[in-house]
């Protein structure tokens, strides 16, 4: 059955998620969603929950996707797990650490926050790599759900199996001292050889032209360095091996505080999170990748004046949105339907003040859908978004 809208704006029609159910990912048709005590899946995009199962932990769930082949890889806070059934069953995974053995969470000082080992701020994590869909994807972590070390996983084969792709070094600020986002006290989490540290990973993106993946990072200045960082890895599978390079380090209110990386014809784009001290340089921007270094060359395409770490592109549709506790919005997004050439904003008073975030890509009958949080990271509500024709 079509999808209602229950609002519309000059440029879509939005609807929020079912009362009693969080609607936490989708694919084509299919559509991921948790309940408490429960989690079940959809054929028909959420019209009807035909499969399901038990699952005491269900509030906690923080990750999810729906693969090509129809496996179902969903997260708790620091657990995994798989179902290659339409949940019939699952099955917690161990994720393999760099060098092949098991990569286990740390345990926690407070065990009601362990940590956020799989939480992630983009809905798109899995990407056509040479006919093989891969699944990539960071954490956003070390602000609500306790301390966890700053990691990037992969899996080449439907979420049999996930290793760890890149692990970020140990961060003074982010140790377990049982807060909800870590101190400079307690166990010190990360790769102790690794000097690059950061808070989270922002995103996570594949460009096909070139073959390599970009990653970008939060969120401070730190006397020791920057936090702000974006990287570049290439995967060699015949060989299962990362090389993954450091492109830029800079600071928190500059243009490399970002998210929604996306490629379009082998261009990139992103969208600026820039805070702290003032000037800001914040907007939505365009370049070759070649040209990432060089802000001289990059094409501003549009500025919201607000910070912003999610963006999509599908179809010649951009969707953004705005940062809720720095925005004079409630509910911003951001929007073109005609591939960047022209821009509007819209305030959807009705949900509160909330952050759309977790963008994913349209389903079979045409709807993103996206998370509402509370502040910009505490889940709070769903929303389905349908471009109109420009």
């Amino acid at each position: 059955m079509p999808q209602t809208h229950t609002g519309e704006t000059d440029h879509f029609w939005y609807r929020p998620g079912p009362e009693g159910l969080y609607i936490d990912s989708q694919r084509d048709n299919k559509a991921f969603a948790h309940a408490p005590g429960r989690v079940m899946l959809s054929e028909d995009n959420g019209e009807t929950w035909p499969h399901g199962l038990a699952f005491p932990n269900a509030d906690n769930i923080t990750f999810s996707c729906i693969l090509k082949n129809g496996n179902v890889v969903f997260a708790t806070r620091s657990k995994l797990y798989l179902s290659t059934d339409n949940l019939r069953t699952c099955e917690q995974i161990t994720v393999k650490g760099l060098d092949g053995p098991a990569y286990l969470p740390h345990t926690p000082r407070n065990p009601d926050l362990p940590g956020w080992y799989f939480h992630t701020i983009p809905g798109a994590n899995s990407f056509d790599v040479h006919g093989t869909e891969m699944l990539v994807w960071g954490n956003y972590c070390n602000v609500i759900g306790g301390a966890a070390p700053v990691n990037i996983y992969y899996s080449t084969d439907g979420g049999e199996t996930v290793k760890l792709a890149y692990q970020f070094g140990q961060s003074p600020y982010t140790r377990d001292d049982g807060s909800p986002g870590g101190g400079t006290e307690g166990t010190w989490l990360g790769n102790p050889d690794n000097p690059l540290c950061c808070r989270h990973v922002h995103t996570v993106a594949y460009n096909a032209w070139e073959d390599a993946f970009y990653t970008c990072t939060g969120d401070a200045d730190r006397p020791e360095g920057f936090e702000c960082h974006w990287l570049r890895g290439t995967y060699d599978a015949a060989a299962d091996r990362w090389d993954w390079q450091l492109l830029v380090s800079d600071h928190l209110n500059s243009r490399y505080k970002a998210g929604g990386i996306s490629f379009v014809d082998g261009q990139l784009y992103w969208i600026s999170d820039s805070n702290g001290p003032e000037p800001y340089d914040r907007g939505i921007f365009r370049c070759a990748p070649e040209d990432l270094t060089h802000p001289e060359a990059h094409t501003l395409l549009f500025n919201p004046e607000v910070e912003s770490g999610n963006m999509i592109i599908q179809d010649n549709v951009i969707l953004a949105s705005h940062c809720a506790p720095a925005s004079p919005l409630d509910t911003g997004i951001i929007i073109s339907t005609d591939a960047g050439e022209t821009w509007a904003q819209y305030d959807l008073k009705e949900f509160g003040k909330r952050s759309p975030t977790r963008f994913h890509q349209k389903n079979s009958e045409g709807w993103f859908r996206m998370d509402l949080r509370s502040g910009w990271v505490t889940y709070a509500d769903v929303l389905f978004l349908k471009p109109k024709e420009p």
